[in-house]
């Protein structure tokens, strides 16, 4: 990983995103997105991470989101939630999604049938106001980039809705 993208102040915020291996659309019902949802509450709750904003998209995500020893956070979050992602493609019977993510396996995961994630998580550190409004608006947009809603607020897995004045499908932290 290129020392651009790494977490340099323990202390900082920072916008990453979480990529699903060659890009496979997985979260493409509810069961899959409240995976990573109950897996960002338990991090929340357990592990002290603060999410401020996010969206989950078909094969990604972004977070803009701190906490101390963040790297292992998402390390564990994104562990924890590829397992579950799993058992729930298996339960679903999923095959044609589960040969592709054993198929795009690197070699270097011998401990696992399959791989979810990319990896890493390409951390940038909010170091402005100015920044931390463009990477919100931007991951709030994203969805109507791509053309699945006309309103970023219309995307229920998005923080868009808070920011709206609405209650999201997940509690967020205050940014101070």
């Amino acid at each position: 990983m290129r020392s651009r993208y790494t977490i340099k102040d323990p202390d900082g915020t920072y916008f990453i995103t979480c990529t699903v291996v060659q890009w496979i659309s997985i979260f493409t019902r509810k069961p899959y997105f409240d995976i990573l949802l109950d897996s960002l509450q338990f991090c929340r709750q357990h592990k002290g991470l603060k999410v401020y904003a996010y969206v989950i998209l078909d094969n990604h995500l972004h977070l803009v989101v701190a906490g101390d020893k963040l790297a292992d956070i998402i390390r564990d979050f994104k562990s924890y939630t590829a397992k579950g992602l799993i058992a729930q493609l298996e339960q679903d019977q999923k095959t044609w999604v589960l040969n592709q993510l054993q198929y795009w396996k690197q070699a270097t995961k011998a401990k696992s049938d399959y791989q979810v994630w990319q990896e890493g998580f390409h951390p940038q550190q909010i170091v402005s106001e100015e920044m931390l409004h463009q990477k919100v608006d931007y991951l709030h947009h994203n969805p109507v980039r791509i053309g699945v809603v006309e309103r970023p607020e219309d995307w229920v897995y998005s923080s868009a809705r808070d920011y709206a004045g609405d209650k999201g499908v997940m509690e967020l932290d205050v940014i101070i």
